[in-house]
C-alpha cells in the first residue's frame, strides 16, 4: 500500500523527494534530529559524530525513500526545519504489529478519535512526555484492516510544540491512499471524492 499527502507547501518541505542541494538543509536538519532524539528517548545523550552522521545518512536517505517507494514520507517545518519533523509511513497489519500495538505503554491509551478520508484514526499527542529527556512528539494512527497507516510527529521544543497541533492535524488530514490505478485508465472506474 502507498500514501500520498497534499502537504501545505507553505508551511511544509518535502523531504522525501529532495535530492541533491535541493532541500539538503531541511534534509540534514530532519535526520539529525530523529536520530538526536531517539538517542534521548532511550535515555543516552546525543554522540558527537551525530551532525556528521545526520550528513552521511542524508546522501543516502533520498535514494532509500525512493525505494520505499510511496511507503514512507517526511516532512519538516518551512520556516525552521529543527521545531519539528514528521514522517508518515504504512506497514502491513501482521499479527506481531497488532501484539506491538496492544502491548504498548498505559500513557499511549490516551488517544482521541480522528476521522480522516483514512477512516476512523486515533490522535495522540504528548507535548510533555514523563521522562524528562524525551522530545515531545503527536502520533495519528489509522487501521484500515489490512495496513497502518501512521503520522509521527517529533518537536524540537516541549515549549512550542503545542502551536503546532493545528497544522499537524491539516498533515494527517491530506495523507490518502495511493493506488496504481490512474484516473482515466478504465473507462468503467468511477471514482467520487469520500468528502
Amino acid at each position: 500500500m502507498r500514501i500520498a499527502s497534499s502537504a501545505d507547501p507553505q508551511l511544509w518541505i518535502p523531504v522525501t523527494d529532495s535530492f541533491g542541494w535541493k532541500g539538503r538543509r531541511h534534509r540534514k536538519a530532519a535526520l539529525r534530529m530523529l536520530m538526536g532524539n531517539a538517542v534521548q528517548a532511550g535515555g543516552g545523550t546525543p554522540a558527537r559524530g551525530t551532525r556528521i552522521g545526520a550528513w552521511a545518512i542524508s546522501q543516502l536517505a533520498p535514494a532509500m525513500m525512493k525505494r520505499a517507494d510511496g511507503r514512507v514520507l517526511v516532512w519538516t517545518w518551512k520556516s525552521e526545519p529543527e521545531l519539528v519533523v514528521a514522517m508518515a509511513t504504512t506497514q502491513e497489519l501482521t499479527n506481531d504489529v497488532r501484539t506491538a500495538r496492544a502491548m504498548m505503554p498505559m500513557e499511549y491509551d490516551d488517544t482521541e478519535s480522528f476521522p480522516t478520508r483514512l477512516g476512523v484514526g486515533e490522535k495522540l499527542v504528548m507535548s510533555f512526555p514523563e521522562q524528562p529527556s524525551a522530545p515531545p512528539f503527536a502520533t495519528y494512527t489509522w487501521d484500515t484492516g489490512t495496513h497502518l497507516v501512521t503520522l509521527t510527529a517529533v518537536g524540537g521544543s516541549r515549549e512550542t510544540f503545542g502551536t503546532l497541533i493545528p497544522a499537524l492535524d491539516d498533515l494527517a488530514r491530506s495523507i490518502r491512499i495511493s493506488d496504481d490505478l490512474e484516473g482515466g485508465e478504465s473507462p468503467d472506474v468511477l471514482r467520487i471524492d469520500p468528502a
